[in-house]
């Protein structure tokens, strides 16, 4: 863990979309934020310039697809890609978190709050996304927590 306290982003790779949530390592909480498209052409980089500059992170995490016995699945590499092209390009350090799993989670969680009467609207594939980012950067943070 730093030493001073840091706002992270996290990114959860998809073809589609990329879901994205923020949080800070004092609290060590996650939140949800939105999400930004993806395609063929690539990520929509202006979305995420804006997003950048208001949040201004000192690191990012971006989940890394794997296949359910640990194998590399088809959008491992891709992930990858996109993770060495956002470090190059945002110049900050970008860490690859294992994300199997986190979109089944996000959807769980979401579904639980909403059968609860704490969520209200229904369960978006965006709000999935940008909650399976916040399980990643979950992660992020026990993962620092073993670190020390």
């Amino acid at each position: 863990m730093p030493d001073r306290p840091e706002l992270v982003l996290a990114l959860d790779f998809g073809l589609k979309r990329i879901g994205i949530a923020t949080g800070d390592t004092l609290t060590r909480s996650a939140r949800p934020r939105s999400t930004i498209q993806n395609g063929p052409k690539g990520p929509d980089w202006p979305a995420l310039d804006r997003i950048l500059a208001d949040v201004r992170p000192a690191r990012m995490a971006v989940g890394e697809p794997y296949n359910a016995d640990g194998s590399v699945s088809a959008l491992t590499e891709a992930a990858r890609r996109f993770a060495a092209d956002l470090a190059q390009r945002c110049q900050l350090p970008v860490e690859l978190v294992d994300e199997r799993w986190s979109s089944q989670d996000a959807g769980e969680r979401l579904r639980d709050a909403r059968a609860s009467g704490e969520r209200r609207r229904r369960v978006t594939k965006e709000a999935v996304d940008a909650t399976a980012a916040a399980v990643i950067l979950e992660r992020w943070f026990e993962r620092q927590t073993q670190k020390t």
